[in-house]
Formats: C-alpha cells, structure tokens, sequence
C-alpha cells in the first residue's frame, strides 16, 4: 500500500493550491480518505475527510475555503485549497481507511488519526503574508 502526496509548495496569502494523494489501494472506491496536516510544534489535526459512501467534513478552520474531493478512476484524492492564509503552514498528509469498516462508527473517529491505517509521507505547504 502506498500513498503519495503532491502539489505542494509555497503561496502567497490568498492564493489557491490543490494537493493531490495518489493511492495505490483496491478497490479505491471502498476507502475512506483523509486529509490531515501538522504544522511544527503542534498536534496533527484533521482537515478534510471524504468517506467510502460519499459523506465529507471539514474542520471548522477551512469550512468554506477547502474543498476535498476524489476521481476514483484514477486511484486519487484531491484537496482544493482557496483563500489560503499563514495559519494554513503546514505537512499536509494523506490517510486512508479501508474495509472490513472502512465507514467511522461515531463522528469521533472521523478526524481520528488512530481510525486511519494508511499514510502518506507528506507534503509542505507554506503560505506567506
């Protein structure tokens, strides 16, 4: 299993930047895909989540500015990023969740790093002001 993040890099506050996360899971369609990032000296947080059944949240933080979205023919997940501002600085990583119970239980596990059983190995994005 492999998950490799790309599209990264550095932006203006502002800007717009999309990641993307390509995955080598079977059958794709039948994972759960998060987006998370950490930024240096703090927890890794929960961004963005898109499930199995087509079911999305957000952090409070980019509501209204990220959109998370996958092409399941293409084995990749997407994370658009608008509006983006300094606090946004971060490893972004890309993490996956496969059946048996590929759906979250309760709305705890959504944004829970421990649920997801597959990682990526990150990629910066740096947003100046």
């Amino acid at each position: 299993v492999q998950l490799v993040e790309s599209g990264g890099g550095s932006v203006q506050a502002g800007g717009s930047m999309r990641l993307s996360c390509a995955a080598s899971l079977f059958p794709y369609s039948s994972y759960s895909m998060g987006w998370f990032r950490q930024a240096p000296g703090k927890e890794r947080e929960g961004v963005a989540v898109l499930l199995s059944d087509g079911r999305t949240n957000y952090a409070e933080s980019v509501k209204g500015r990220f959109t998370v979205s996958r092409d399941n023919a293409k084995n990749t997940l997407y994370l658009q990023m608008n509006s983006l501002k300094s606090e946004d600085t971060a490893m972004y990583y890309c993490a996956a969740r496969g059946p048996p119970l590929s759906t979250p239980l309760s709305s705890n596990q959504w944004f829970a790093s421990w649920w997801y059983g597959y990682w990526g190995q990150g990629t910066q994005v740096t947003v100046s002001s």
